[in-house]
């Protein structure tokens, strides 16, 4: 049907757009219930979390008392539960394939288990177990080939098929908390240390290739899935970085909304958002070129999170928190599960577009930015932005006093980043 577009013959078409707009914001905050489920059954703290990389329905946690669980999403229950460790299991991954995982603990070994449940009158036991001779902190497995990373006095890549790792990696001495392979250029690792380090290798030249020093210690790092380069680092000073690999003299982006040390982060299959963890009993969703958050979930029992997964078909986040509960909430707060009817559909795209046409009209960005917010935490938001601002006046009133050129200004993202190593 031809249409004549004239904004003079629709004089009230933006006004009642515009209300479209409005309503469709406040349904969504009306709507916005992500929290889907929690699964229970760990006698511990839930420490660290692992994703099927063919099954999206099945998940593998471990506690804190060495007990690893392997969970079923869409029944919601427990399938099979291991003793796999003495003490904390440290870190846990899946094989490419998904036929077997691994697990690390505070008992020094590297154990491979099967990923079906044993048959009737077996005994549940490990397929290969590795002693060290140090803690593991952490694992993670390569991308297509057999080869797994171990991280913990120092970084060591291992063979599936040998007990002893086939090279170790070190710059510097200090214990290693994390180590990830990235999906894409499937060579390269990143390690956190607690020397403040981020540390690149590679594999090809069994070398580390790069360095960079914090100000404060990263806890963990996530790679993009979808950009080789590009990786995001959660820190003990409530802050994330973005970085890209080529140039680590200053953060892409600086991600700023916790109140407490950032725990662990996740990527999106996507590779637009990202999710972080947080001590401040906190998870919240950041999309990758954005400073602040788009979201922030909580619960009154919710302790401090620990671990945190984005499930690979983008739709869901799991979190693994302090009071033994694993969480299941909805990527999309106010998004409708379930089959859509077409006109459904129909309806929730063209007020999305409304949304985005109206998104910076201040009443529309209100409603959408408004997220109620534990009042520790509301508190602490309040305090630190008048240290912020404290700061800020002190460093004005310095260089207005001082030799002009004397104190030079120093971009935000620039401050928290010490040095930078090749």
């Amino acid at each position: 049907v031809p249409r004549n577009y004239d904004p003079a013959l629709h004089p009230f078409e933006v006004a009642r757009e515009y209300t479209r707009a409005l309503n469709a914001t406040k349904l969504e905050r009306v709507f916005a219930k992500p929290f889907l489920s929690s699964l229970d059954g760990h006698r511990d703290g839930v420490n660290c979390m692992a994703k099927h990389p063919k099954s999206l329905s099945t998940v593998l946690s471990g506690a804190c008392d060495g007990e690893v669980k392997i969970w079923n999403l869409t029944k919601r229950q427990c399938i099979r539960t291991i003793q796999a460790h003495e003490g904390f299991v440290r870190g846990m991954c899946a094989r490419f394939c998904g036929t077997s995982f691994f697990t690390v603990g505070d008992d020094k070994t590297v154990k491979q288990w099967k990923m079906e449940s044993p048959e009737y009158g077996e005994e549940e036991e490990p397929i290969h177990t590795i002693l060290g001779k140090t803690v593991y902190t952490g694992i993670d497995h390569h991308w297509k080939e057999p080869v797994f990373a171990t991280c913990g006095h120092q970084v060591d890549i291992w063979d599936e098929q040998r007990t002893s790792p086939k090279c170790s990696l070190t710059w510097g001495f200090d214990s290693i908390s994390s180590v990830k392979f990235n999906p894409i250029e499937t060579y390269l690792l990143g390690s956190c240390a607690s020397d403040r380090n981020i540390v690149l290798y590679d594999m090809r030249k069994s070398t580390p290739l790069k360095k960079v020093i914090l100000n404060m210690r990263t806890n963990t790092l996530c790679w993009n899935p979808m950009e080789a380069f590009i990786f995001t680092a959660a820190n003990e000073d409530y802050n994330l970085y973005t970085f890209d690999m080529r140039f680590l003299e200053s953060p892409v982006m600086v991600h700023m909304d916790h109140v407490s040390a950032v725990l662990d982060v996740d990527y999106s299959p996507t590779g637009k958002e990202f999710v972080s963890a947080s001590f401040d009993k906190s998870i919240r969703i950041f999309p990758v070129d954005k400073g602040h958050s788009r979201e922030v979930y909580h619960t009154k029992r919710m302790q401090h999170v620990i671990t945190v997964k984005w499930t690979s078909d983008s739709k869901y986040i799991l979190c693994g928190s302090d009071e033994m509960n694993i969480r299941l909430w909805k990527a999309n707060a106010s998004e409708k599960l379930g089959v859509l009817a077409p006109r459904e559909k129909a309806a929730m795209n063209y007020n999305q577009k409304l949304k985005e046409k109206f998104q910076f009209h201040p009443q529309i960005r209100r409603i959408a930015q408004h997220r109620h917010l534990p009042k520790s935490i509301y508190c602490q938001i309040k305090e630190q932005r008048i240290m912020r601002e404290a700061r800020r006046r002190k460093e004005l009133n310095r260089r207005k006093h001082s030799k002009p050129g004397s104190v030079p200004i120093v971009p935000e993202r620039k401050k928290h980043i010490v040095a930078v190593v090749k």
